[in-house]
């Protein structure tokens, strides 16, 4: 891992955060959350990040085990215009929705600015090795540690992986909550500064996938461009998991009046 200068201690302390469905979120930009994970990676310790949006809410109200994760991570984003709208709702209110994968992108360009190195960890051989063809054509000079596909049995082989490759960022995209789970079990154990779980975002960097158009980004409404393209995977998730999250913004409202 490359040698900086000495960051400010616990730089988690310092930041603003709202309590959202019993989590803490931090109530940053996107350049603010570049500058707390910068200060992360600079202190050389293992910090967790994690993305919060809907689907995530609905699955933490049944899932004990995947609240305490969130919970316990250094770095929690509102990615979804659902939760900053619920966070307006609820007088918890967010500055904007910090989307996981242009933290994943603005990361990449700060971790070349940085002299940093980075980790691809995820999706099909394919798929990795066009989103490491497109990341260093686009940034010249990135540091890639290294690479491999997200398809394995032995935790224990691919955590040596990672840490013989001795990356500052690890970006995993495995599908959630396995990719949660999988980095808090792990943490420690694979020594990089600053994890972040990515889920399919490569499918988008190494163009198998497109992202909505930028006014259905700023709507709200990219869950839509993404139910077009995968029907068949996405509007079960979307027609229960949007109803559970509506339902648990009302409940949290009427709790909130009494």
């Amino acid at each position: 891992m490359t040698a900086m200068p000495e960051a400010p201690a616990e730089p988690t302390k310092r930041r603003n955060r709202v309590e959202l469905f019993g989590v803490q979120v931090d109530a940053l930009t996107l350049d603010d959350t570049i500058a707390a994970a910068r200060a992360m990676i600079a202190t050389g310790q293992p910090h967790q990040h994690v993305v919060l949006n809907a689907a995530k809410v609905v699955e933490m109200a049944h899932d004990p085990a995947l609240r305490r994760v969130v919970q316990g991570c250094d770095l929690v984003n509102a990615d979804g215009m659902a939760v900053v709208w619920a966070g307006r709702v609820l007088h918890a209110p967010l500055p904007e929705r910090v989307a996981g994968i242009d933290l994943f992108e603005r990361l990449v360009r700060a971790a070349r600015d940085d002299g940093y190195s980075v980790y691809f960890l995820g999706a099909t051989d394919e798929v990795v090795e066009r989103t490491v063809e497109a990341f260093t054509a686009r940034y010249p000079g990135l540091r890639v540690a290294g690479s491999r596909n997200g398809y394995w049995d032995d935790d224990s082989a691919v955590i040596e992986q990672v840490r013989s490759a001795s990356p500052d960022i690890l970006f995993l995209a495995i599908p959630s909550p396995r990719k949660e789970f999988w980095l808090n079990e792990h943490l420690h154990a694979l020594g990089v500064p600053f994890v972040m779980g990515v889920g399919g975002s490569f499918d988008v960097i190494a163009g198998k996938v497109s992202r909505a158009p930028q006014w259905m980004q700023r709507s709200g409404l990219e869950w839509a461009w993404r139910l077009v393209q995968e029907p068949r995977r996405m509007w079960r998730r979307y027609l229960f998991t949007n109803s559970a999250f509506i339902r648990m913004t009302w409940h949290e409202w009427w709790k909130g009046r009494r």
